[in-house]
């Protein structure tokens, strides 16, 4: 099918494409491309883990050794402690399950993308770049600097998130892979892209290949094109707002300090966002809400989750609000509102009541120690820092003793009276003193 609209608006006027089906490399520009691309990139690639292990010109790569650099090579786009706080945390449980399944399979690394495949995590790119990789098998490897390039090779302006483009775009690049050394070559095209042909500021003079740069060639004959126009800019999608309560809970052991209290962790369920990890009891609003509103739907959940009545089965030693905080995820921007709630229960968390339902709340408490050394999400670790920033305004009590009264000013906490008074006030309490 022709396409003749034009590519964008700024060149509407001069700029005519063809459809991305119809566009391929020719045996002379992929012979170039091949030469141009792996002398540039033995002179420049950059200094990374698995390129230490893997010597790029050995074709005699045994199958333990192999294996070895298969391994580097997974790690190094997959690797639950280590990875906290770094984001995309189903990859490091995909990584996990895969190496689960190569285990219960005997053990033997699967050496072909198509093998690769079926393990549990890896999908198109990380299949190929294990095989062309660690395997040398002539595979291409396509992720957004791979994109980049190739849609400025041949000056594609078709939208480079449909499926049919995604999929042309993977056969250009197989047809660009060399034979002899495709490893080097997928990753001199990711080399290229991530160093030298940016998003916004390509260094067109220092690129290897702009001969055959065909975005090049049109910026430097039709003044309404650029680069920079390749590949199209796509509109992204209005992230969702959601709203949450958190309530970080800690737990004060009868006839104990509170140094020695615990602080209560749910884990997530095993599907959905942030599956499987470790956080602070939350609940998901349907929307803003006040605070009351918010305490009633904490309050709601532990009695649910623990049968935990904080009316009558615990003492609330406090509980203040002690920031909001927003985290944006690629789709979702999340707005939560976070208080300190210290409980003292009789015999502390090991006398935890918990509820039996259908589902079953997975929970641990932690001290504090173990608290600020736990793998814990970035968002979790930003509660812990806000709830942290919060206590250090709230002395600790400067009592006085005055015949019958007790000065406190600006009590986090209960101290004799058992009464919390608010930050930047104080309060004169009378006292039944003997």
């Amino acid at each position: 099918m022709k396409r003749c609209k034009q590519a964008q608006s700024k060149t509407k006027a001069s700029v005519e494409v063809v459809d991305i089906e119809d566009i391929s490399f020719s045996e002379k520009e992929i012979s170039k491309i091949r030469a141009s691309l792996l002398e540039w990139y033995d002179e420049n690639r950059r200094d990374l883990p698995w390129r230490r292990i893997s010597n790029g010109n050995n074709d005699d790569v045994g199958s333990e050794e192999g294996e070895r650099i298969a391994y580097a090579v997974w790690v190094s786009e997959e690797v639950n402690e280590m990875w906290a706080g770094l984001g995309y945390y189903r990859r490091a449980r995909f990584l996990l399950e895969g190496a689960k399944m190569i285990a219960e399979g005997g053990g033997e690394f699967p050496k072909t993308a198509s093998s690769l495949q079926m393990v549990k995590g890896i999908g198109n790119y990380t299949a190929g770049a294990i095989a062309s990789i660690a395997f040398k098998e002539a595979v291409p490897v396509v992720d957004g600097n791979v994109v980049r390039v190739i849609t400025r090779l041949k000056a594609i302006s078709a939208n480079p998130k449909v499926s049919t483009t995604v999929k042309n775009i993977w056969e250009l690049a197989r047809q660009l892979v060399d034979p002899s050394r495709p490893g080097d070559f997928n990753q001199a095209v990711m080399e290229l892209g991530a160093t030298v042909c940016s998003v916004t500021a390509p260094s067109c003079t220092s690129c290897p290949i702009s001969p055959q740069c065909q975005a090049l060639s049109l910026s430097t004959t039709h003044e309404s094109v650029q680069v920079t126009d390749y590949p199209m800019k796509v509109a992204k999608a209005q992230k969702r707002h959601d709203f949450s309560a958190v309530s970080v809970v800690e737990i004060i052991e009868e006839d104990k300090s509170q140094s020695a209290s615990r602080y209560l962790l749910v884990k997530r369920p095993d599907e959905g966002l942030l599956a499987g990890l470790w956080e602070f009891p939350s609940v998901l609003l349907e929307g803003e809400a006040d605070l009351v509103s918010r305490r009633r739907a904490i309050d709601s959940f532990l009695k649910e989750s623990f049968d935990l009545d904080l009316e009558n089965s615990c003492k609330v030693v406090l509980r203040e609000e002690v920031g909001v905080y927003v985290h944006v995820f690629s789709h979702i921007r999340l707005k939560m509102y976070v208080e300190l709630l210290i409980l003292r229960l009789t015999g502390g968390e090991n006398f935890l009541p918990r509820k039996q339902t259908g589902k079953t709340m997975t929970w641990k408490s932690v001290d504090h120690e173990a608290l600020s050394t736990l793998g814990l999400t970035s968002g979790v670790r930003k509660k812990c820092f806000i709830v942290k920033k919060a206590s250090s305004f709230c002395w600790k009590a400067q009592v006085k003793k005055d015949r019958h009264y007790l000065v406190c000013f600006m009590l986090p906490c209960d101290f004799a009276t058992k009464m919390y008074v608010p930050r930047r006030k104080y309060s004169l309490v009378r006292l039944l003193v003997d």
